[in-house]
């Protein structure tokens, strides 16, 4: 890998981590709030039966969760792009719960939210495909010596 390949892939990993670290918090944020403010107070323009607003808050805190965790500690990174989806799902709901309410320039902050967790799994599981493409392939010849010895 060229030295400028090399600076450009870090540079987009440093972006990814940034966008990543920044929709964990909101998130993390807007769970925390569904899960522990009494539901009179999460009260909106349209009407939302509590026990979906805490499920809500639960897939956003565990979503947030899904972010950062797996892709941080290398464990299971495949379920980082499947939290990042998972999330684009509920702001596609709130995008249109939004638009249903009358808020039509409201509707921008959960689209756009959207949008970046939309990128984190495009980015992040066109890496893992890549991961485990390589790791069918492995080419260390001490492996190799070990399992044909056997």
């Amino acid at each position: 890998m060229k030295s400028n390949e090399y600076k450009e892939t870090r540079i987009k990993n440093y972006a990814l981590w940034t966008v990543q670290w920044l929709l964990a918090l909101l998130f993390l944020w807007a769970g925390g709030v569904k899960l522990v403010l009494p539901l009179e107070m999460l009260k909106g323009p349209v009407a939302l039966p509590g026990l979906f607003v805490r499920f809500i808050g639960v897939a956003e805190t565990l979503g947030a969760i899904g972010l950062i965790l797996p892709w941080l500690l290398r464990i299971r990174p495949v379920l980082t792009p499947i939290a990042a989806g998972g999330l684009v799902i509920i702001m596609t709901g709130a995008t249109v719960i939004t638009l249903i309410g009358g808020g039509g320039a409201f509707a921008m902050f959960p689209a756009t939210v959207g949008i970046l967790a939309g990128a984190v799994a495009y980015s992040r599981g066109r890496a893992v495909s890549y991961r485990i493409a390589g790791s069918s392939r492995n080419t260390d010849p001490r492996l190799h010596n070990h399992l044909t010895a056997a």
